[in-house]
């Protein structure tokens, strides 16, 4: 699940990285523009994997040691 959401939430920074600099959605333009079902499923998906992903934050390191 962990993966998951980091996947999801490295999708929407580089999302947002391409809007920054060159104001290219790349996911409306995939998915069809901003309004778009899927691409409302796919921006959802992000922001829920984010707020997941501050559950990380708080979460203790199991330090491996051999």
């Amino acid at each position: 699940m962990d993966r998951l959401a980091l996947v999801l939430v490295i999708i929407g920074a580089l999302n947002w990285g391409l809007i920054g600099l060159f104001q290219f959605d790349l996911v409306a333009s995939i998915f069809g523009g901003q309004s778009a079902l899927l691409s409302r499923v796919v921006y959802t998906l992000v922001g829920i994997s984010g707020a997941y992903c501050i559950s990380l934050l708080f979460r203790e390191r199991n330090s491996v040691e051999e």
